[in-house]
Protein backbone atom coordinates (compact mmCIF):
# COMPACT_ATOMS: atom_id res chain seq x y z
CA UNK A 1 0.00 0.00 0.00
CA UNK A 2 1.09 3.11 -0.86
CA UNK A 3 1.42 5.65 1.61
CA UNK A 4 -1.23 8.12 1.02
CA UNK A 5 -2.28 12.09 1.41
CA UNK A 6 -5.45 13.24 0.75
CA UNK A 7 -5.29 17.07 0.27
CA UNK A 8 -8.13 20.20 -0.20
CA UNK A 9 -5.23 22.24 -1.04
CA UNK A 10 -4.18 25.64 0.63
CA UNK A 11 -6.00 28.06 -1.99
CA UNK A 12 -7.97 31.90 -1.27
CA UNK A 13 -7.85 32.70 2.49
CA UNK A 14 -11.27 31.19 3.64
CA UNK A 15 -12.16 29.24 0.19
CA UNK A 16 -14.51 26.69 0.69
CA UNK A 17 -14.09 23.89 -1.58
CA UNK A 18 -15.52 20.83 -0.32
CA UNK A 19 -18.23 18.44 -1.80
CA UNK A 20 -20.62 20.02 0.67
CA UNK A 21 -19.78 23.57 -1.07
CA UNK A 22 -22.21 23.87 -3.99
CA UNK A 23 -20.46 27.07 -5.03
CA UNK A 24 -16.33 26.83 -4.53
CA UNK A 25 -15.97 30.03 -2.95
CA UNK A 26 -15.37 32.28 -0.25
CA UNK A 27 -18.82 32.93 1.80
CA UNK A 28 -20.20 36.05 3.02
CA UNK A 29 -19.64 34.85 6.33
CA UNK A 30 -16.76 32.20 7.16
CA UNK A 31 -18.17 28.54 6.83
CA UNK A 32 -16.35 25.50 5.71
CA UNK A 33 -18.20 21.97 4.93
CA UNK A 34 -16.46 18.89 5.27
CA UNK A 35 -14.31 17.08 2.58
CA UNK A 36 -16.53 14.34 2.52
CA UNK A 37 -15.57 12.75 -0.85
CA UNK A 38 -11.50 12.87 -0.14
CA UNK A 39 -12.68 11.33 3.59
CA UNK A 40 -14.66 8.67 1.76
CA UNK A 41 -11.67 7.68 -0.40
CA UNK A 42 -9.30 7.84 2.53
CA UNK A 43 -11.44 5.30 4.68
CA UNK A 44 -10.54 2.67 1.70
CA UNK A 45 -7.17 3.31 2.25
CA UNK A 46 -5.10 1.79 5.32
CA UNK A 47 -3.04 3.90 6.72
CA UNK A 48 -3.49 7.18 4.82
CA UNK A 49 -3.41 10.72 5.71
CA UNK A 50 -6.44 13.76 5.33
CA UNK A 51 -5.20 17.47 5.02
CA UNK A 52 -8.05 19.96 4.84
CA UNK A 53 -6.18 22.94 4.33
CA UNK A 54 -8.20 25.85 4.07
CA UNK A 55 -10.47 25.38 7.36
CA UNK A 56 -7.46 24.22 9.61
CA UNK A 57 -5.43 27.82 8.18
CA UNK A 58 -2.88 25.91 6.62
CA UNK A 59 -0.56 27.84 4.17
CA UNK A 60 1.46 26.14 1.37
CA UNK A 61 4.84 26.11 3.77
CA UNK A 62 2.87 24.20 5.92
CA UNK A 63 1.77 21.29 4.32
CA UNK A 64 5.17 21.30 1.89
CA UNK A 65 6.85 18.90 4.43
CA UNK A 66 4.51 16.12 3.61
CA UNK A 67 5.75 15.58 0.12
CA UNK A 68 8.81 13.55 1.46
CA UNK A 69 6.77 11.11 3.62
CA UNK A 70 4.21 10.27 0.85
CA UNK A 71 4.47 8.15 -1.92
CA UNK A 72 1.02 8.97 -3.56
CA UNK A 73 -0.88 12.76 -3.48
CA UNK A 74 -4.65 12.71 -4.33
CA UNK A 75 -6.10 16.59 -4.11
CA UNK A 76 -9.58 17.69 -4.76
CA UNK A 77 -9.67 20.35 -7.25
CA UNK A 78 -12.45 23.22 -8.58
CA UNK A 79 -12.55 24.90 -11.23
CA UNK A 80 -12.38 27.96 -9.35
CA UNK A 81 -9.02 26.41 -7.51
CA UNK A 82 -7.46 24.70 -10.71
CA UNK A 83 -4.76 27.42 -10.94
CA UNK A 84 -3.95 27.49 -7.18
CA UNK A 85 -4.12 23.38 -7.22
CA UNK A 86 -1.39 23.20 -9.82
CA UNK A 87 0.97 25.38 -8.13
CA UNK A 88 0.93 23.09 -5.01
CA UNK A 89 1.33 20.07 -7.28
CA UNK A 90 4.29 21.57 -8.66
CA UNK A 91 5.38 22.28 -5.56
CA UNK A 92 5.22 18.98 -4.00
CA UNK A 93 7.15 17.89 -7.31
CA UNK A 94 9.78 20.29 -6.71
CA UNK A 95 10.16 18.74 -2.94
CA UNK A 96 9.51 14.99 -4.17
CA UNK A 97 9.87 13.93 -7.58
CA UNK A 98 8.84 10.76 -7.14
CA UNK A 99 5.85 11.36 -5.33
CA UNK A 100 2.89 10.21 -7.38
CA UNK A 101 -0.01 12.91 -7.79
CA UNK A 102 -3.61 12.78 -8.96
CA UNK A 103 -6.78 14.70 -9.00
CA UNK A 104 -10.41 14.04 -8.16
CA UNK A 105 -12.87 16.61 -8.56
CA UNK A 106 -15.85 17.93 -10.92
CA UNK A 107 -13.44 19.95 -12.99
CA UNK A 108 -11.01 17.32 -13.85
CA UNK A 109 -14.30 14.46 -14.23
CA UNK A 110 -15.69 16.68 -17.25
CA UNK A 111 -12.29 17.90 -18.71
CA UNK A 112 -9.65 15.62 -18.20
CA UNK A 113 -7.31 16.04 -21.61
CA UNK A 114 -7.71 19.80 -20.63
CA UNK A 115 -6.55 19.34 -17.04
CA UNK A 116 -3.68 17.07 -18.14
CA UNK A 117 -2.46 19.60 -20.69
CA UNK A 118 -2.65 22.41 -18.18
CA UNK A 119 -0.41 20.53 -15.89
CA UNK A 120 2.13 18.53 -17.17
CA UNK A 121 4.94 18.35 -15.09
CA UNK A 122 3.03 18.80 -11.78
CA UNK A 123 0.35 15.65 -12.02
CA UNK A 124 0.44 12.16 -13.11
CA UNK A 125 -3.43 11.73 -13.59
CA UNK A 126 -6.62 13.00 -13.27
CA UNK A 127 -9.85 10.47 -11.83
CA UNK A 128 -12.81 10.49 -13.80
CA UNK A 129 -16.56 10.65 -12.41
CA UNK A 130 -16.79 8.21 -8.96
CA UNK A 131 -13.40 7.77 -8.35
CA UNK A 132 -13.67 5.75 -4.43
CA UNK A 133 -12.54 2.63 -5.99
CA UNK A 134 -10.34 4.31 -8.64
CA UNK A 135 -7.72 5.55 -5.90
CA UNK A 136 -7.99 2.68 -3.74
CA UNK A 137 -6.77 0.74 -6.62
CA UNK A 138 -3.59 2.78 -7.68
CA UNK A 139 -2.66 3.34 -3.63
CA UNK A 140 -2.65 -0.60 -4.03
CA UNK A 141 0.00 0.05 -6.16
CA UNK A 142 -1.94 -1.37 -9.26
CA UNK A 143 -0.48 -0.23 -12.78
CA UNK A 144 -2.12 3.02 -14.09
CA UNK A 145 -2.64 0.97 -17.00
CA UNK A 146 -5.31 -1.51 -15.59
CA UNK A 147 -7.42 1.13 -13.35
CA UNK A 148 -10.55 1.69 -15.00
CA UNK A 149 -12.04 6.11 -14.86
CA UNK A 150 -8.64 7.60 -15.46
CA UNK A 151 -6.43 9.35 -17.91
CA UNK A 152 -2.79 9.44 -17.04
CA UNK A 153 0.59 10.60 -19.09
CA UNK A 154 2.22 7.02 -20.12
CA UNK A 155 5.94 6.60 -20.55
CA UNK A 156 5.95 8.65 -23.53
CA UNK A 157 4.16 11.44 -21.82
CA UNK A 158 1.26 10.39 -24.07
CA UNK A 159 -2.25 11.38 -22.47
CA UNK A 160 -3.96 7.55 -21.76
CA UNK A 161 -7.75 7.65 -21.07
CA UNK A 162 -8.91 4.48 -19.58
CA UNK A 163 -12.31 2.77 -19.65
CA UNK A 164 -14.69 4.55 -17.98
CA UNK A 165 -15.44 2.98 -13.77
CA UNK A 166 -18.52 1.47 -13.60
CA UNK A 167 -20.88 2.97 -11.09
CA UNK A 168 -21.12 2.03 -7.76
CA UNK A 169 -24.69 0.38 -6.93
CA UNK A 170 -24.28 -0.83 -3.32
CA UNK A 171 -23.44 2.32 -1.16
CA UNK A 172 -23.36 -0.02 1.81
CA UNK A 173 -19.38 -0.86 0.09
CA UNK A 174 -18.28 2.53 1.01
CA UNK A 175 -16.68 2.67 4.83
CA UNK A 176 -18.21 5.33 6.85
CA UNK A 177 -16.22 8.45 6.51
CA UNK A 178 -16.63 9.56 10.46
CA UNK A 179 -13.28 7.78 11.53
CA UNK A 180 -11.70 9.40 9.28
CA UNK A 181 -12.33 12.89 10.81
CA UNK A 182 -11.75 12.16 13.85
CA UNK A 183 -8.39 10.99 13.01
CA UNK A 184 -7.74 13.75 10.79
CA UNK A 185 -9.44 16.87 11.24
CA UNK A 186 -10.47 18.94 13.78
CA UNK A 187 -14.43 19.63 13.33
CA UNK A 188 -14.86 22.75 15.52
CA UNK A 189 -13.28 24.42 12.11
CA UNK A 190 -16.23 23.62 10.73
CA UNK A 191 -18.72 25.87 10.88
CA UNK A 192 -22.06 26.69 9.20
CA UNK A 193 -24.08 29.85 10.07
CA UNK A 194 -27.47 27.99 9.91
CA UNK A 195 -26.38 24.70 11.67
CA UNK A 196 -25.69 24.44 15.47
CA UNK A 197 -21.63 24.49 15.76
CA UNK A 198 -20.41 21.99 16.26
CA UNK A 199 -21.78 20.18 13.41
CA UNK A 200 -21.26 16.97 11.22
CA UNK A 201 -21.64 16.31 8.28
CA UNK A 202 -21.57 13.13 5.82
CA UNK A 203 -23.56 11.66 2.92
CA UNK A 204 -26.10 8.71 3.16
CA UNK A 205 -26.32 8.28 -0.91
CA UNK A 206 -25.30 10.01 -3.77
CA UNK A 207 -26.65 11.65 -7.04
CA UNK A 208 -29.80 13.58 -7.57
CA UNK A 209 -32.99 13.18 -9.79
CA UNK A 210 -33.63 16.14 -10.71
CA UNK A 211 -31.87 17.64 -13.67
CA UNK A 212 -31.64 21.25 -12.84
CA UNK A 213 -28.88 23.15 -15.53
CA UNK A 214 -26.78 24.62 -13.27
CA UNK A 215 -25.98 21.66 -10.58
CA UNK A 216 -22.70 20.71 -10.25
CA UNK A 217 -22.31 17.13 -8.88
CA UNK A 218 -24.91 15.20 -10.69
CA UNK A 219 -24.22 16.21 -13.74
CA UNK A 220 -20.58 15.68 -13.33
CA UNK A 221 -20.07 12.82 -10.81
CA UNK A 222 -23.00 11.48 -8.80
CA UNK A 223 -25.42 11.17 -11.44
CA UNK A 224 -29.20 11.71 -11.62
CA UNK A 225 -30.03 8.34 -9.90
CA UNK A 226 -30.68 8.23 -6.38
CA UNK A 227 -28.59 5.69 -5.05
CA UNK A 228 -28.40 5.16 -1.20
CA UNK A 229 -26.98 3.42 1.83
CA UNK A 230 -29.48 0.97 3.57
CA UNK A 231 -30.74 2.59 6.60
CA UNK A 232 -29.37 0.17 9.11
CA UNK A 233 -25.27 1.56 7.50
CA UNK A 234 -26.42 5.08 8.22
CA UNK A 235 -28.09 4.50 11.20
CA UNK A 236 -24.76 3.04 12.44
CA UNK A 237 -22.38 5.08 11.53
CA UNK A 238 -24.75 8.41 13.35
CA UNK A 239 -24.62 5.90 16.71
CA UNK A 240 -20.39 5.66 16.07
CA UNK A 241 -20.25 9.40 15.45
CA UNK A 242 -22.07 10.77 18.79
CA UNK A 243 -19.44 8.40 20.28
CA UNK A 244 -16.38 9.83 18.24
CA UNK A 245 -17.99 13.43 18.64
CA UNK A 246 -20.10 13.89 21.96
CA UNK A 247 -19.57 17.55 21.29
CA UNK A 248 -21.22 17.59 18.13
CA UNK A 249 -24.79 19.23 18.36
CA UNK A 250 -26.21 18.64 14.92
CA UNK A 251 -25.33 16.76 12.17
CA UNK A 252 -26.50 17.09 8.57
CA UNK A 253 -27.22 14.83 5.84
CA UNK A 254 -25.82 16.53 2.48
CA UNK A 255 -27.27 13.86 0.09
CA UNK A 256 -27.85 16.59 -3.24
CA UNK A 257 -32.05 15.87 -2.07
CA UNK A 258 -32.39 13.73 1.47
CA UNK A 259 -35.88 14.14 1.04
CA UNK A 260 -36.67 12.50 -2.26
CA UNK A 261 -37.23 9.36 -1.09
CA UNK A 262 -39.65 9.94 1.54
CA UNK A 263 -40.36 6.48 2.85
CA UNK A 264 -36.56 5.75 3.32
CA UNK A 265 -36.22 9.47 4.92
CA UNK A 266 -38.90 8.44 7.70
CA UNK A 267 -37.42 5.27 8.35
CA UNK A 268 -34.07 7.09 8.80
CA UNK A 269 -35.79 10.04 11.07
CA UNK A 270 -37.40 7.27 13.16
CA UNK A 271 -34.33 5.49 14.33
CA UNK A 272 -33.28 8.72 15.17
CA UNK A 273 -35.42 9.65 16.83
CA UNK A 274 -34.70 6.98 19.19
CA UNK A 275 -31.59 8.26 20.26
CA UNK A 276 -32.95 11.63 20.49
CA UNK A 277 -29.98 12.78 17.62
CA UNK A 278 -30.75 16.97 16.49
CA UNK A 279 -30.48 16.58 12.98
CA UNK A 280 -30.99 18.54 9.43
CA UNK A 281 -30.68 17.86 5.69
CA UNK A 282 -31.06 19.28 2.30
CA UNK A 283 -34.78 19.49 0.99
CA UNK A 284 -36.56 20.11 -2.14
CA UNK A 285 -39.79 22.53 -1.44
CA UNK A 286 -41.96 20.01 -2.09
CA UNK A 287 -42.03 17.47 0.53
CA UNK A 288 -45.29 16.54 1.50
CA UNK A 289 -46.72 17.91 5.11
CA UNK A 290 -47.04 13.96 6.09
CA UNK A 291 -43.72 13.58 5.97
CA UNK A 292 -42.23 16.86 7.17
CA UNK A 293 -44.73 15.97 10.25
CA UNK A 294 -42.48 11.88 10.90
CA UNK A 295 -39.05 14.01 10.26
CA UNK A 296 -39.80 16.63 12.56
CA UNK A 297 -41.03 14.39 15.66
CA UNK A 298 -38.18 12.73 15.38
CA UNK A 299 -35.33 15.36 15.75
CA UNK A 300 -35.61 17.31 12.45
CA UNK A 301 -34.70 20.77 12.88
CA UNK A 302 -33.66 22.90 9.99
CA UNK A 303 -33.89 21.92 6.40
CA UNK A 304 -31.77 23.47 3.37
CA UNK A 305 -34.10 24.35 0.60
CA UNK A 306 -33.01 25.47 -2.75
CA UNK A 307 -35.74 27.94 -4.32
CA UNK A 308 -33.66 29.50 -6.29
CA UNK A 309 -35.99 32.13 -7.86
CA UNK A 310 -39.44 33.52 -7.61
CA UNK A 311 -40.29 33.37 -10.78
CA UNK A 312 -41.93 29.91 -12.66
CA UNK A 313 -40.42 30.74 -16.42
CA UNK A 314 -36.57 31.29 -14.25
CA UNK A 315 -37.68 27.83 -13.17
CA UNK A 316 -38.76 26.16 -16.20
CA UNK A 317 -35.96 27.21 -17.60
CA UNK A 318 -32.74 25.72 -15.55
CA UNK A 319 -35.41 22.52 -15.48
CA UNK A 320 -36.03 23.12 -11.98
CA UNK A 321 -39.16 20.57 -11.53
CA UNK A 322 -40.89 22.57 -9.23
CA UNK A 323 -43.71 24.69 -8.93
CA UNK A 324 -43.54 28.10 -7.12
CA UNK A 325 -46.94 27.82 -5.51
CA UNK A 326 -45.82 24.00 -4.29
CA UNK A 327 -42.75 26.09 -2.87
CA UNK A 328 -45.08 28.40 -1.07
CA UNK A 329 -47.51 25.31 0.89
CA UNK A 330 -44.15 23.66 1.92
CA UNK A 331 -42.89 26.74 3.18
CA UNK A 332 -46.55 27.31 5.05
CA UNK A 333 -45.97 23.80 6.32
CA UNK A 334 -42.99 24.08 7.79
CA UNK A 335 -43.50 27.42 9.43
CA UNK A 336 -46.60 26.07 11.07
CA UNK A 337 -44.79 22.93 12.20
CA UNK A 338 -41.49 24.69 13.65
CA UNK A 339 -39.28 23.63 10.96
CA UNK A 340 -35.96 26.20 9.99
CA UNK A 341 -35.55 26.89 6.87
CA UNK A 342 -32.32 28.44 5.19
CA UNK A 343 -32.81 29.45 1.67
CA UNK A 344 -30.78 30.04 -1.56
CA UNK A 345 -31.54 31.98 -4.13
CA UNK A 346 -29.55 32.22 -7.39
CA UNK A 347 -29.23 35.25 -9.57
CA UNK A 348 -28.37 35.60 -13.11
CA UNK A 349 -30.05 32.58 -14.32
CA UNK A 350 -31.08 32.11 -17.82
CA UNK A 351 -34.41 34.17 -18.14
CA UNK A 352 -33.31 36.88 -15.63
CA UNK A 353 -34.21 40.48 -15.74
CA UNK A 354 -34.17 43.55 -13.93
CA UNK A 355 -37.94 42.47 -13.16
CA UNK A 356 -37.45 39.20 -12.28
CA UNK A 357 -35.03 39.93 -9.86
CA UNK A 358 -37.28 42.46 -8.18
CA UNK A 359 -39.74 39.43 -8.18
CA UNK A 360 -37.48 36.99 -6.46
CA UNK A 361 -37.01 39.68 -3.71
CA UNK A 362 -40.20 39.97 -2.87
CA UNK A 363 -40.78 36.10 -3.23
CA UNK A 364 -38.01 35.85 -0.35
CA UNK A 365 -39.26 38.31 1.74
CA UNK A 366 -42.80 36.93 1.43
CA UNK A 367 -42.02 32.99 2.51
CA UNK A 368 -39.21 34.48 4.87
CA UNK A 369 -37.03 31.47 5.60
CA UNK A 370 -35.31 32.02 8.72
CA UNK A 371 -32.01 32.61 6.99
CA UNK A 372 -30.61 33.02 3.28
CA UNK A 373 -27.88 32.30 0.87
CA UNK A 374 -27.61 34.28 -2.55
CA UNK A 375 -25.43 33.15 -5.28
CA UNK A 376 -24.89 34.35 -8.91
CA UNK A 377 -25.22 31.79 -11.59
CA UNK A 378 -22.05 30.21 -12.12
CA UNK A 379 -21.59 28.36 -15.12
CA UNK A 380 -19.47 25.49 -14.08
CA UNK A 381 -17.64 23.44 -16.95
CA UNK A 382 -19.60 19.93 -17.54
CA UNK A 383 -23.04 21.37 -16.91
CA UNK A 384 -25.75 22.23 -19.49
CA UNK A 385 -26.11 26.00 -18.22
CA UNK A 386 -22.29 25.99 -18.70
CA UNK A 387 -23.20 25.12 -22.77
CA UNK A 388 -25.94 27.34 -22.76
CA UNK A 389 -24.06 30.11 -21.70
CA UNK A 390 -20.81 29.01 -24.18
CA UNK A 391 -23.30 28.51 -27.63
CA UNK A 392 -25.11 31.46 -26.72
CA UNK A 393 -22.65 34.30 -25.90
CA UNK A 394 -23.56 34.86 -22.51
CA UNK A 395 -20.22 33.76 -20.63
CA UNK A 396 -17.13 35.44 -22.02
CA UNK A 397 -13.74 34.99 -21.42
CA UNK A 398 -12.98 37.61 -18.60
CA UNK A 399 -15.64 36.40 -16.68
CA UNK A 400 -14.96 32.83 -17.16
CA UNK A 401 -12.80 32.19 -13.76
CA UNK A 402 -15.78 32.28 -11.58
CA UNK A 403 -13.98 34.08 -8.81
CA UNK A 404 -12.36 37.39 -8.65
CA UNK A 405 -8.53 37.04 -7.11
CA UNK A 406 -9.35 37.32 -3.30
CA UNK A 407 -11.77 34.20 -3.91
CA UNK A 408 -14.93 35.94 -3.96
CA UNK A 409 -17.89 34.70 -6.64
CA UNK A 410 -18.44 37.15 -9.51
CA UNK A 411 -21.33 37.52 -11.99
CA UNK A 412 -19.51 35.03 -14.77
CA UNK A 413 -22.82 35.76 -16.94
CA UNK A 414 -24.42 38.31 -18.81
CA UNK A 415 -27.53 39.36 -21.06
CA UNK A 416 -28.45 41.27 -23.74
CA UNK A 417 -30.88 43.29 -21.69
CA UNK A 418 -28.62 42.83 -17.87
CA UNK A 419 -25.14 43.46 -17.43
CA UNK A 420 -22.67 41.56 -15.57
CA UNK A 421 -22.77 44.63 -13.15
CA UNK A 422 -26.25 44.82 -12.57
CA UNK A 423 -26.41 41.29 -11.35
CA UNK A 424 -23.39 41.60 -8.80
CA UNK A 425 -25.29 44.45 -7.82
CA UNK A 426 -28.46 42.99 -7.17
CA UNK A 427 -27.14 40.38 -4.52
CA UNK A 428 -26.28 43.26 -1.95
CA UNK A 429 -29.90 44.58 -2.70
CA UNK A 430 -30.90 41.27 -2.43
CA UNK A 431 -29.62 40.99 1.28
CA UNK A 432 -29.84 44.30 3.00
CA UNK A 433 -33.57 43.76 1.84
CA UNK A 434 -34.30 40.61 3.25
CA UNK A 435 -32.42 41.16 6.23
CA UNK A 436 -32.80 44.99 7.00
CA UNK A 437 -36.50 44.59 7.70
CA UNK A 438 -37.85 45.53 10.99
CA UNK A 439 -39.65 42.12 11.54
CA UNK A 440 -36.18 40.38 10.59
CA UNK A 441 -34.18 42.64 12.52
CA UNK A 442 -36.50 41.56 15.55
CA UNK A 443 -36.49 38.02 15.22
CA UNK A 444 -32.20 38.16 14.85
CA UNK A 445 -32.33 40.25 17.77
CA UNK A 446 -34.64 38.18 19.59
CA UNK A 447 -32.28 35.14 19.29
CA UNK A 448 -29.60 36.93 20.45
CA UNK A 449 -31.38 38.10 23.64
CA UNK A 450 -32.30 34.62 24.66
CA UNK A 451 -28.50 32.72 23.80
CA UNK A 452 -25.41 34.33 24.45
CA UNK A 453 -23.95 31.80 22.31
CA UNK A 454 -25.86 33.48 20.01
CA UNK A 455 -25.17 37.09 20.35
CA UNK A 456 -21.50 36.41 20.51
CA UNK A 457 -22.13 34.06 17.10
CA UNK A 458 -24.36 36.84 15.15
CA UNK A 459 -22.11 39.83 15.83
CA UNK A 460 -19.03 38.04 14.78
CA UNK A 461 -21.11 37.08 11.55
CA UNK A 462 -22.20 40.82 10.91
CA UNK A 463 -18.38 41.98 11.16
CA UNK A 464 -17.63 39.04 8.25
CA UNK A 465 -20.78 39.95 6.23
CA UNK A 466 -20.12 44.04 6.41
CA UNK A 467 -16.55 42.96 5.62
CA UNK A 468 -17.87 40.40 2.62
CA UNK A 469 -20.33 43.77 0.98
CA UNK A 470 -16.61 46.04 1.13
CA UNK A 471 -14.90 43.60 -0.60
CA UNK A 472 -17.62 42.87 -3.23
CA UNK A 473 -18.04 46.55 -3.96
CA UNK A 474 -14.50 46.55 -4.79
CA UNK A 475 -14.25 43.37 -7.31
CA UNK A 476 -17.38 45.01 -8.84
Amino acid sequence: MMKTLFMQPPSFDGFDGGAGSRYQARREIRSFWYPTWLAQVAALVPGSKLIDAPPAGLQLEDVLPEAKTHDLLIMHTSTPSFPSDIRVARAFKEQNPKIMIGLVGAKVAVQPEESLKAAVGAIDFVARNEFDFTIKEIAEGRPLAEVDGISYFDASGAIVHNKDRAILEDMDQLPFVSPVYRDNLRIEDYFIGYLKHPYLSIYTGRGCRSHCTFCLWPQTVGGHRYRTRSVEHVVEEIRQARKDFPQVREFFFDDDTFTDDTERAEAIARELGKMGIVWSCNAKPNVPRKTLEVLKANGLRLLLVGYESGNQKILNNVRKGLKVEDARRFTKDCHELGLAIHGTFILGLPGETRETIRETIEYAKEINPHTIQVSLAAPYPGTLLHRQATENGWLDVQNAELLDEHGVQIAPLHYPHLSHKEIHDSLETFYREFYFRPSKIGAIVKEMITSPEMMVRRLREGVEFFGFLRERRKAG
